[in-house]
């Protein structure tokens, strides 16, 4: 059985330090800390009131249109941007290579739990009817690594790994 090689050919990152990977290891060593009082969200009525957000996140600057925004969950859109970063940074040209040798692996701890925690108050003051069809493909985690592989035309393995705090 002959063994095929993997090979990881760029990085990219979406933290509450930053979005660049030389940014981020920079803060790391200088010992900065992205975390902080969370201000995303009335934390008023939660025990917890600190955490590591990306606050200027904006995923315009990655090329990604608003009909895409739309419809993914905030987990995917960061996960797509450090996927742009990685393939980016890779300096690979990915439309000359054959399609079905190229995957994407994604880790989420938890997956869309924006889109989860909106929908479910819609069901609860809403009803059912108000529901969007699009809650499942938002929130599951294999959303991220189908929307890059979407993205970029990879017809390869695709795997979505949910471990909670281990999975990055």
């Amino acid at each position: 059985m002959s063994r095929r090689r993997v090979v990881i050919t760029g990085m990219g990152v979406v933290t509450s330090l930053g979005e660049t990977v030389d940014g981020v290891w920079d803060a790391l060593c200088a010992g900065k800390s992205g975390i902080g009082l969370i201000k995303r969200w009335d934390t008023s009525k939660y025990p917890i009131k600190i955490g590591g957000e990306c606050t200027n996140f904006d995923v315009t600057k990655f090329g990604v249109d608003g009909r895409d925004v739309k419809r993914m969950d905030r987990f995917g859109l960061f996960g797509l941007a450090a996927s742009i970063r990685a393939i980016e940074a890779s300096g690979l040209e990915f439309s000359k290579e054959n399609p079905a040798r190229c995957g994407v692996i994604i880790g989420s701890g938890i997956g869309g739990l924006e889109t989860l925690q909106e929908q479910a108050r819609i069901l609860e003051t809403r009803g059912v009817s108000r529901v969007s069809p699009f809650t499942v493909p938002r929130l599951m985690v294999n959303a991220a690594s189908g929307n890059v592989s979407i993205r970029f035309g990879f017809q390869g393995p695709n795997t979505a790994v949910a471990t909670a705090c281990a999975t990055g």
